[in-house]
Protein backbone atom coordinates (compact mmCIF):
# COMPACT_ATOMS: atom_id res chain seq x y z
CA UNK A 1 0.00 0.00 0.00
CA UNK A 2 1.06 3.61 -0.55
CA UNK A 3 2.18 5.26 1.92
CA UNK A 4 2.08 9.28 3.37
CA UNK A 5 6.04 9.94 1.28
CA UNK A 6 4.04 8.92 -2.13
CA UNK A 7 2.09 11.75 -2.37
CA UNK A 8 3.23 15.49 -2.77
CA UNK A 9 2.54 18.39 -0.19
CA UNK A 10 -0.70 20.07 -0.80
CA UNK A 11 1.42 23.21 -1.55
CA UNK A 12 2.42 21.51 -4.65
CA UNK A 13 -0.93 21.10 -6.14
CA UNK A 14 -2.07 22.95 -8.94
CA UNK A 15 -5.04 25.34 -8.34
CA UNK A 16 -5.41 26.78 -11.42
CA UNK A 17 -7.86 25.45 -14.75
CA UNK A 18 -9.54 23.13 -12.17
CA UNK A 19 -13.02 24.41 -13.10
CA UNK A 20 -14.34 20.98 -14.36
CA UNK A 21 -12.13 18.93 -11.58
CA UNK A 22 -13.90 16.90 -8.80
CA UNK A 23 -11.94 17.25 -5.23
CA UNK A 24 -12.93 14.73 -2.51
CA UNK A 25 -10.94 16.00 0.74
CA UNK A 26 -11.10 15.30 4.50
CA UNK A 27 -11.96 17.42 7.40
CA UNK A 28 -10.16 17.49 10.41
CA UNK A 29 -6.30 18.05 9.47
CA UNK A 30 -7.19 18.40 5.64
CA UNK A 31 -9.91 21.25 5.32
CA UNK A 32 -9.42 22.31 9.05
CA UNK A 33 -5.54 23.08 10.50
CA UNK A 34 -6.75 21.43 13.25
CA UNK A 35 -6.61 17.81 13.90
CA UNK A 36 -9.08 17.24 16.93
CA UNK A 37 -12.38 16.73 16.19
CA UNK A 38 -13.17 16.67 20.00
CA UNK A 39 -13.44 20.86 20.83
CA UNK A 40 -16.96 20.30 17.91
CA UNK A 41 -18.05 17.45 19.94
CA UNK A 42 -17.87 19.66 22.87
CA UNK A 43 -19.57 22.30 21.74
CA UNK A 44 -22.38 20.13 20.14
CA UNK A 45 -22.39 18.29 24.38
CA UNK A 46 -22.82 21.97 26.12
CA UNK A 47 -24.86 23.41 23.53
CA UNK A 48 -28.12 20.29 24.03
CA UNK A 49 -26.69 18.75 26.97
CA UNK A 50 -25.16 21.44 29.42
CA UNK A 51 -22.46 21.10 31.75
CA UNK A 52 -22.89 17.93 33.01
CA UNK A 53 -22.99 16.54 29.11
CA UNK A 54 -19.84 18.38 28.96
CA UNK A 55 -18.31 16.60 31.86
CA UNK A 56 -19.50 12.99 30.09
CA UNK A 57 -17.45 13.97 27.30
CA UNK A 58 -14.65 14.78 29.35
CA UNK A 59 -14.65 11.81 31.44
CA UNK A 60 -14.90 9.81 27.91
CA UNK A 61 -12.46 11.48 26.31
CA UNK A 62 -9.13 9.71 27.89
CA UNK A 63 -11.00 6.34 27.18
CA UNK A 64 -11.58 7.68 23.42
CA UNK A 65 -7.78 8.73 23.38
CA UNK A 66 -6.49 4.77 24.38
CA UNK A 67 -8.69 3.41 22.38
CA UNK A 68 -7.76 5.45 19.07
CA UNK A 69 -3.88 5.07 19.45
CA UNK A 70 -3.93 1.10 21.10
CA UNK A 71 -7.05 -0.09 18.93
CA UNK A 72 -8.08 1.98 15.91
CA UNK A 73 -9.40 5.47 14.80
CA UNK A 74 -12.78 4.31 14.25
CA UNK A 75 -13.10 2.64 18.13
CA UNK A 76 -11.66 6.39 19.17
CA UNK A 77 -14.13 8.17 17.70
CA UNK A 78 -17.61 6.07 18.35
CA UNK A 79 -16.49 6.76 22.36
CA UNK A 80 -16.95 10.28 21.62
CA UNK A 81 -19.99 10.10 19.24
CA UNK A 82 -21.75 8.00 22.49
CA UNK A 83 -20.46 10.09 24.99
CA UNK A 84 -22.02 13.46 23.16
CA UNK A 85 -24.55 12.03 21.17
CA UNK A 86 -26.63 9.58 23.38
CA UNK A 87 -30.03 10.09 23.71
CA UNK A 88 -30.08 14.09 21.89
CA UNK A 89 -32.78 14.83 19.67
CA UNK A 90 -31.92 15.08 16.06
CA UNK A 91 -33.35 18.12 15.63
CA UNK A 92 -31.42 20.22 18.22
CA UNK A 93 -28.11 18.28 16.88
CA UNK A 94 -29.07 19.81 13.45
CA UNK A 95 -29.99 23.13 15.01
CA UNK A 96 -26.08 23.58 16.72
CA UNK A 97 -24.57 22.30 13.70
CA UNK A 98 -26.73 25.30 11.58
CA UNK A 99 -25.59 27.91 14.17
CA UNK A 100 -23.23 27.43 16.22
CA UNK A 101 -20.40 25.23 14.48
CA UNK A 102 -19.76 27.21 11.47
CA UNK A 103 -18.26 30.20 13.58
CA UNK A 104 -15.80 28.04 14.78
CA UNK A 105 -15.07 25.41 11.62
CA UNK A 106 -14.48 28.97 9.53
CA UNK A 107 -11.86 30.22 11.59
CA UNK A 108 -9.99 27.18 11.29
CA UNK A 109 -10.06 26.90 7.33
CA UNK A 110 -6.77 25.48 6.12
CA UNK A 111 -5.30 27.98 3.19
CA UNK A 112 -3.71 25.79 1.25
CA UNK A 113 -6.19 22.92 1.03
CA UNK A 114 -8.87 25.79 0.98
CA UNK A 115 -7.09 26.85 -2.28
CA UNK A 116 -7.38 23.47 -4.09
CA UNK A 117 -10.58 22.94 -2.66
CA UNK A 118 -11.97 25.97 -4.01
CA UNK A 119 -10.57 26.01 -7.24
CA UNK A 120 -12.27 22.48 -8.56
CA UNK A 121 -15.51 22.83 -10.03
CA UNK A 122 -17.19 19.83 -7.67
CA UNK A 123 -16.37 19.26 -4.60
CA UNK A 124 -17.43 16.51 -1.92
CA UNK A 125 -16.31 15.79 1.59
CA UNK A 126 -15.23 12.38 2.95
CA UNK A 127 -15.47 12.77 6.51
CA UNK A 128 -15.08 10.47 9.81
CA UNK A 129 -17.21 13.02 11.59
CA UNK A 130 -21.03 12.45 11.97
CA UNK A 131 -22.34 13.72 8.99
CA UNK A 132 -25.17 15.71 11.01
CA UNK A 133 -22.58 17.91 12.42
CA UNK A 134 -20.48 19.14 9.52
CA UNK A 135 -23.29 19.29 7.00
CA UNK A 136 -24.52 22.58 7.14
CA UNK A 137 -21.18 24.24 7.02
CA UNK A 138 -19.56 22.41 4.38
CA UNK A 139 -22.47 23.08 2.01
CA UNK A 140 -23.98 26.14 2.96
CA UNK A 141 -20.40 28.22 3.62
CA UNK A 142 -18.04 26.25 1.74
CA UNK A 143 -20.15 25.14 -1.47
CA UNK A 144 -19.65 21.61 -1.01
CA UNK A 145 -21.72 19.69 -3.45
CA UNK A 146 -21.57 16.08 -1.62
CA UNK A 147 -20.78 15.41 2.39
CA UNK A 148 -19.76 11.38 2.67
CA UNK A 149 -19.58 11.68 6.52
CA UNK A 150 -20.17 8.73 9.75
CA UNK A 151 -24.23 8.05 9.78
CA UNK A 152 -25.22 7.88 13.37
CA UNK A 153 -28.24 5.70 14.50
CA UNK A 154 -31.49 7.23 15.22
CA UNK A 155 -34.60 6.13 17.33
CA UNK A 156 -38.06 7.92 17.26
CA UNK A 157 -36.09 11.02 16.83
CA UNK A 158 -33.62 10.84 18.99
CA UNK A 159 -29.78 9.48 18.31
CA UNK A 160 -28.93 6.23 20.18
CA UNK A 161 -25.19 7.31 20.30
CA UNK A 162 -24.04 4.35 17.97
CA UNK A 163 -23.55 4.41 14.33
CA UNK A 164 -24.58 3.31 10.98
CA UNK A 165 -23.09 0.81 8.62
CA UNK A 166 -20.65 0.93 7.34
CA UNK A 167 -19.61 2.70 10.81
CA UNK A 168 -17.24 5.37 11.09
CA UNK A 169 -15.73 6.13 7.83
CA UNK A 170 -11.94 5.70 7.96
CA UNK A 171 -9.33 3.95 6.23
CA UNK A 172 -10.88 1.28 4.19
CA UNK A 173 -14.41 2.37 4.83
CA UNK A 174 -13.61 5.71 3.41
CA UNK A 175 -12.42 3.81 -0.07
CA UNK A 176 -15.54 1.37 -0.28
CA UNK A 177 -18.23 4.71 0.10
CA UNK A 178 -16.12 6.70 -1.90
CA UNK A 179 -15.91 3.46 -4.27
CA UNK A 180 -20.14 3.39 -4.13
CA UNK A 181 -20.68 6.73 -4.84
CA UNK A 182 -18.33 7.78 -7.71
CA UNK A 183 -18.89 3.92 -9.43
CA UNK A 184 -15.63 3.77 -11.74
CA UNK A 185 -15.20 7.48 -12.18
CA UNK A 186 -12.05 8.77 -10.65
CA UNK A 187 -12.31 11.67 -8.87
CA UNK A 188 -9.53 14.05 -9.92
CA UNK A 189 -8.07 15.54 -6.94
CA UNK A 190 -7.97 13.57 -3.57
CA UNK A 191 -6.93 15.51 0.33
CA UNK A 192 -5.84 13.78 3.19
CA UNK A 193 -3.08 14.55 6.11
CA UNK A 194 -2.82 10.70 8.26
CA UNK A 195 -2.15 7.32 6.73
CA UNK A 196 -5.65 6.74 6.65
CA UNK A 197 -6.79 8.64 4.17
CA UNK A 198 -4.08 6.95 1.90
CA UNK A 199 -6.93 3.93 0.07
CA UNK A 200 -9.47 7.15 -0.65
CA UNK A 201 -6.69 8.99 -1.86
CA UNK A 202 -4.94 6.53 -3.74
CA UNK A 203 -8.03 6.21 -5.93
CA UNK A 204 -8.10 9.74 -7.42
CA UNK A 205 -6.21 10.13 -10.49
CA UNK A 206 -3.68 13.24 -7.93
CA UNK A 207 -3.33 12.31 -4.48
CA UNK A 208 -1.88 15.24 -2.33
CA UNK A 209 -0.97 15.00 1.87
CA UNK A 210 -1.45 18.01 4.23
CA UNK A 211 1.61 17.77 6.40
CA UNK A 212 0.45 18.88 10.16
CA UNK A 213 0.92 22.91 10.55
CA UNK A 214 -0.14 24.24 13.94
CA UNK A 215 1.32 27.36 13.04
CA UNK A 216 -0.87 27.95 9.82
CA UNK A 217 -2.70 30.85 9.84
CA UNK A 218 -6.35 30.25 8.95
CA UNK A 219 -8.18 31.72 5.80
CA UNK A 220 -9.63 34.87 6.28
CA UNK A 221 -13.55 35.61 6.29
CA UNK A 222 -13.35 37.79 3.57
CA UNK A 223 -11.93 34.87 1.66
CA UNK A 224 -15.01 32.49 2.35
CA UNK A 225 -18.11 32.22 -0.35
CA UNK A 226 -20.82 33.35 2.21
CA UNK A 227 -19.68 35.19 5.09
CA UNK A 228 -20.90 34.11 8.54
CA UNK A 229 -22.60 36.84 10.41
CA UNK A 230 -24.88 35.57 12.41
CA UNK A 231 -23.72 33.22 15.05
CA UNK A 232 -25.49 31.05 18.14
CA UNK A 233 -24.33 29.83 20.96
CA UNK A 234 -22.91 30.52 24.67
CA UNK A 235 -19.31 29.61 24.43
CA UNK A 236 -16.61 32.25 22.74
CA UNK A 237 -13.58 30.15 22.64
CA UNK A 238 -13.36 26.53 20.67
CA UNK A 239 -13.30 24.34 23.85
CA UNK A 240 -10.47 22.23 24.19
CA UNK A 241 -9.90 19.44 26.95
CA UNK A 242 -8.07 21.84 28.98
CA UNK A 243 -10.75 24.86 28.23
CA UNK A 244 -13.76 22.33 28.64
CA UNK A 245 -12.17 21.75 32.15
CA UNK A 246 -11.64 25.18 32.96
CA UNK A 247 -15.57 26.10 31.76
CA UNK A 248 -16.95 23.07 33.96
CA UNK A 249 -15.00 24.47 37.24
CA UNK A 250 -15.42 27.98 36.55
CA UNK A 251 -19.34 27.94 36.24
CA UNK A 252 -20.72 27.03 39.88
CA UNK A 253 -18.24 30.32 40.80
CA UNK A 254 -19.12 31.81 37.60
CA UNK A 255 -22.97 31.97 38.57
CA UNK A 256 -22.21 33.11 41.94
CA UNK A 257 -19.97 35.54 40.68
CA UNK A 258 -23.21 36.86 38.17
CA UNK A 259 -25.44 37.08 41.33
CA UNK A 260 -23.55 39.08 42.78
CA UNK A 261 -22.98 41.79 40.08
CA UNK A 262 -26.54 41.53 39.07
CA UNK A 263 -27.58 42.49 42.43
CA UNK A 264 -24.83 45.28 42.58
CA UNK A 265 -26.40 46.78 39.44
CA UNK A 266 -30.09 46.40 40.54
CA UNK A 267 -29.69 47.55 44.18
CA UNK A 268 -27.43 50.02 44.22
CA UNK A 269 -27.66 53.95 42.98
CA UNK A 270 -27.29 54.16 39.39
CA UNK A 271 -24.25 56.98 40.10
CA UNK A 272 -22.31 54.59 42.24
CA UNK A 273 -23.00 51.45 40.10
CA UNK A 274 -19.76 52.03 37.47
CA UNK A 275 -17.76 52.14 40.97
CA UNK A 276 -19.63 48.86 42.44
CA UNK A 277 -19.30 47.29 38.72
CA UNK A 278 -15.29 48.08 39.00
CA UNK A 279 -15.14 46.45 42.22
CA UNK A 280 -16.61 43.36 40.96
CA UNK A 281 -14.28 43.18 37.71
CA UNK A 282 -16.90 44.73 34.95
CA UNK A 283 -14.91 47.14 33.24
CA UNK A 284 -16.80 50.37 31.16
CA UNK A 285 -15.10 52.72 29.41
CA UNK A 286 -16.40 55.78 28.60
CA UNK A 287 -15.83 57.77 25.32
CA UNK A 288 -17.15 61.20 24.20
CA UNK A 289 -19.00 63.68 26.16
CA UNK A 290 -22.87 62.80 26.34
CA UNK A 291 -25.30 65.40 26.61
CA UNK A 292 -26.49 66.86 30.24
CA UNK A 293 -29.99 65.76 31.25
CA UNK A 294 -33.14 66.88 30.06
CA UNK A 295 -34.99 69.98 32.50
CA UNK A 296 -38.61 68.85 32.85
CA UNK A 297 -39.37 72.15 33.62
CA UNK A 298 -38.76 73.60 30.27
CA UNK A 299 -41.14 71.42 28.92
CA UNK A 300 -38.50 70.34 26.32
CA UNK A 301 -38.58 66.39 25.06
CA UNK A 302 -35.99 64.28 26.16
CA UNK A 303 -32.92 62.56 24.25
CA UNK A 304 -33.07 59.52 22.15
CA UNK A 305 -30.05 57.89 22.24
CA UNK A 306 -30.04 55.27 19.24
CA UNK A 307 -27.47 52.61 20.14
CA UNK A 308 -25.99 50.10 18.32
CA UNK A 309 -27.49 46.34 19.94
CA UNK A 310 -25.20 43.94 21.54
CA UNK A 311 -26.75 42.60 24.66
CA UNK A 312 -30.04 43.22 26.14
CA UNK A 313 -27.54 44.72 28.76
CA UNK A 314 -27.00 47.98 26.51
CA UNK A 315 -29.03 50.34 28.03
CA UNK A 316 -28.17 49.00 31.61
CA UNK A 317 -24.59 49.96 30.74
CA UNK A 318 -25.34 53.41 28.75
CA UNK A 319 -27.36 54.23 31.81
CA UNK A 320 -24.04 53.36 34.16
CA UNK A 321 -21.96 55.31 32.00
CA UNK A 322 -23.97 58.54 32.09
CA UNK A 323 -24.49 58.00 35.85
CA UNK A 324 -28.21 58.00 35.76
CA UNK A 325 -31.06 55.15 34.63
CA UNK A 326 -32.33 55.87 31.17
CA UNK A 327 -35.69 54.30 30.34
CA UNK A 328 -35.71 51.87 27.12
CA UNK A 329 -37.86 50.47 24.81
CA UNK A 330 -37.29 46.63 24.55
CA UNK A 331 -38.79 44.18 21.41
CA UNK A 332 -38.59 40.85 23.51
CA UNK A 333 -37.15 40.38 26.40
CA UNK A 334 -37.96 37.63 29.28
CA UNK A 335 -39.70 38.60 32.27
CA UNK A 336 -37.15 37.68 34.37
CA UNK A 337 -34.88 40.08 32.65
CA UNK A 338 -37.86 42.92 32.84
CA UNK A 339 -38.16 42.04 37.05
CA UNK A 340 -34.44 42.39 37.70
CA UNK A 341 -33.85 45.10 35.62
CA UNK A 342 -32.34 48.49 37.14
CA UNK A 343 -34.09 50.86 34.62
CA UNK A 344 -37.11 51.10 33.29
CA UNK A 345 -38.13 48.94 30.11
CA UNK A 346 -41.10 48.97 28.20
CA UNK A 347 -42.25 46.18 25.43
CA UNK A 348 -43.05 47.60 21.81
CA UNK A 349 -46.22 46.44 20.40
CA UNK A 350 -44.71 45.75 16.82
CA UNK A 351 -47.67 48.08 15.67
CA UNK A 352 -46.25 50.82 14.39
CA UNK A 353 -49.10 53.51 15.34
CA UNK A 354 -49.08 52.33 19.00
CA UNK A 355 -45.09 52.33 19.29
CA UNK A 356 -45.10 55.46 17.75
CA UNK A 357 -47.34 57.32 20.35
CA UNK A 358 -45.54 55.02 23.37
CA UNK A 359 -42.14 56.38 22.62
CA UNK A 360 -43.85 60.05 22.09
CA UNK A 361 -44.89 59.60 25.77
CA UNK A 362 -41.67 58.35 26.79
CA UNK A 363 -39.68 61.21 25.44
CA UNK A 364 -41.86 63.84 27.33
CA UNK A 365 -41.25 62.10 30.31
CA UNK A 366 -37.21 62.39 29.97
CA UNK A 367 -34.26 60.50 28.01
CA UNK A 368 -34.82 57.28 26.59
CA UNK A 369 -32.51 54.71 24.88
CA UNK A 370 -33.75 52.59 21.52
CA UNK A 371 -31.83 50.08 19.35
CA UNK A 372 -33.22 50.05 16.18
CA UNK A 373 -31.71 46.95 15.05
CA UNK A 374 -33.95 44.86 16.64
CA UNK A 375 -32.13 41.91 17.52
CA UNK A 376 -28.52 41.82 19.07
CA UNK A 377 -25.15 40.75 16.64
CA UNK A 378 -22.57 39.44 17.67
CA UNK A 379 -19.61 39.81 14.60
CA UNK A 380 -18.43 43.30 13.63
CA UNK A 381 -21.96 44.32 11.44
CA UNK A 382 -25.10 46.21 11.99
CA UNK A 383 -28.17 44.96 10.99
CA UNK A 384 -30.75 47.14 9.35
CA UNK A 385 -31.98 49.88 11.43
CA UNK A 386 -35.48 50.74 11.76
CA UNK A 387 -36.38 53.82 11.18
CA UNK A 388 -39.41 54.52 13.32
CA UNK A 389 -37.14 56.12 15.19
CA UNK A 390 -36.38 59.16 12.96
CA UNK A 391 -40.36 60.60 12.50
CA UNK A 392 -41.01 60.83 16.37
CA UNK A 393 -37.72 63.34 17.59
CA UNK A 394 -35.08 65.38 16.19
CA UNK A 395 -33.10 64.60 19.33
CA UNK A 396 -31.21 62.12 18.29
CA UNK A 397 -27.81 61.28 20.04
CA UNK A 398 -26.00 58.45 18.18
CA UNK A 399 -24.34 55.50 20.93
CA UNK A 400 -21.79 53.61 19.39
CA UNK A 401 -21.82 49.93 21.99
CA UNK A 402 -19.52 47.17 22.17
CA UNK A 403 -18.64 44.69 24.46
CA UNK A 404 -16.11 42.23 25.08
CA UNK A 405 -16.75 38.41 27.16
CA UNK A 406 -13.68 35.57 27.26
CA UNK A 407 -16.02 32.74 27.98
CA UNK A 408 -19.33 33.36 27.62
CA UNK A 409 -22.02 34.83 25.15
CA UNK A 410 -24.26 37.01 26.95
CA UNK A 411 -27.19 36.47 24.10
CA UNK A 412 -28.84 33.46 22.33
CA UNK A 413 -31.78 32.84 19.62
CA UNK A 414 -32.47 29.35 20.67
CA UNK A 415 -32.49 29.39 24.24
CA UNK A 416 -34.22 31.09 27.34
CA UNK A 417 -33.68 34.51 27.12
CA UNK A 418 -33.64 35.17 30.63
CA UNK A 419 -30.11 33.59 31.36
CA UNK A 420 -28.83 36.19 29.26
CA UNK A 421 -27.55 38.82 31.76
CA UNK A 422 -26.30 35.55 33.88
CA UNK A 423 -24.31 34.16 31.23
CA UNK A 424 -22.89 37.93 30.64
CA UNK A 425 -21.75 38.44 33.83
CA UNK A 426 -20.74 35.07 34.93
CA UNK A 427 -17.42 36.16 32.33
CA UNK A 428 -14.38 36.02 34.79
CA UNK A 429 -13.74 40.22 33.20
CA UNK A 430 -16.20 41.11 31.33
CA UNK A 431 -15.97 44.84 29.56
CA UNK A 432 -18.08 47.56 27.86
CA UNK A 433 -17.46 50.44 25.89
CA UNK A 434 -19.48 52.98 25.09
CA UNK A 435 -18.84 56.19 23.00
CA UNK A 436 -21.09 59.11 22.71
CA UNK A 437 -21.39 60.66 19.45
CA UNK A 438 -22.39 64.21 18.63
CA UNK A 439 -25.99 64.76 18.44
CA UNK A 440 -27.19 64.43 14.94
CA UNK A 441 -27.56 67.99 13.47
CA UNK A 442 -30.68 69.51 13.08
CA UNK A 443 -30.26 69.51 9.06
CA UNK A 444 -30.23 65.73 8.89
CA UNK A 445 -33.02 65.51 10.75
CA UNK A 446 -36.51 64.56 9.55
CA UNK A 447 -37.71 67.89 10.16
CA UNK A 448 -35.56 69.28 7.47
CA UNK A 449 -37.14 67.52 4.80
CA UNK A 450 -35.13 63.91 5.24
CA UNK A 451 -36.79 60.98 5.14
CA UNK A 452 -36.41 58.61 8.33
CA UNK A 453 -35.08 56.30 6.31
CA UNK A 454 -32.38 58.71 5.36
CA UNK A 455 -31.97 59.33 9.28
CA UNK A 456 -31.71 55.63 9.83
CA UNK A 457 -29.41 54.82 7.13
CA UNK A 458 -27.17 58.03 8.46
CA UNK A 459 -27.00 57.17 11.87
CA UNK A 460 -25.82 53.24 11.11
CA UNK A 461 -22.75 54.12 9.11
CA UNK A 462 -21.86 56.28 11.61
CA UNK A 463 -22.03 53.97 14.17
CA UNK A 464 -20.57 51.16 12.00
CA UNK A 465 -17.80 53.71 10.97
CA UNK A 466 -16.90 54.59 14.31
CA UNK A 467 -16.80 50.86 15.45
CA UNK A 468 -14.96 49.51 11.93
CA UNK A 469 -18.04 47.30 11.34
CA UNK A 470 -19.82 46.71 8.13
CA UNK A 471 -23.36 47.57 7.65
CA UNK A 472 -26.03 45.06 6.33
CA UNK A 473 -29.49 45.26 5.54
CA UNK A 474 -30.66 41.75 7.26
CA UNK A 475 -33.47 42.78 10.12
CA UNK A 476 -34.28 40.12 12.69
CA UNK A 477 -36.51 38.27 11.23
CA UNK A 478 -33.17 37.05 8.65
CA UNK A 479 -30.92 36.34 12.14
CA UNK A 480 -33.62 34.13 13.58
CA UNK A 481 -34.75 32.21 10.62
CA UNK A 482 -30.75 31.69 10.32
CA UNK A 483 -30.47 30.98 13.57
CA UNK A 484 -33.68 29.26 14.64
CA UNK A 485 -35.92 28.52 12.08
CA UNK A 486 -38.34 31.22 13.33
CA UNK A 487 -39.02 34.80 12.87
CA UNK A 488 -38.09 35.89 16.62
CA UNK A 489 -41.87 36.56 17.12
CA UNK A 490 -42.02 35.79 21.07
Amino acid sequence: MATNNAFPAVEKCASIGREKHTVVADMDGTLLIGRSSFPYFAMVAFEVGGVSRLLFLLLASPLAGLLYYFVSESAGIQVLIFATYAGMKVSDIESVARAVLPKFYSSDLHPESWRVFASCGKRCVLTANPRIMVEAFLKDFLGADMVLGTEIGTYRGRATGFVCKPGVLVGKNKADVLQKVFGKTKPDVGLGDRHTDIPFMAMCKEGYVVPPNPEAKAVTSEKLPKPIIFHDGRLVQKPTPLMALLIILWIPIGFLLACLRIAAGSLLPMPIVYYAFWALGVRVTVKGTPPPPVKKSTGESGVLFICSHRTLLDPIFLSTALGRPISAVTYSISRLSEIISPIKTVRLSRDRATDASMIKKLLQEGDLAICPEGTTCRGPFLLRFSALFAELTDQLVPVAMVNRMSMFHGTTARGWKGMDPFYFFMNPSPAYEVTFLNKLPQELTCSSGKSSHEVANYIQRVIAATLSYECTSFTRKDKYRALAGNDGTV
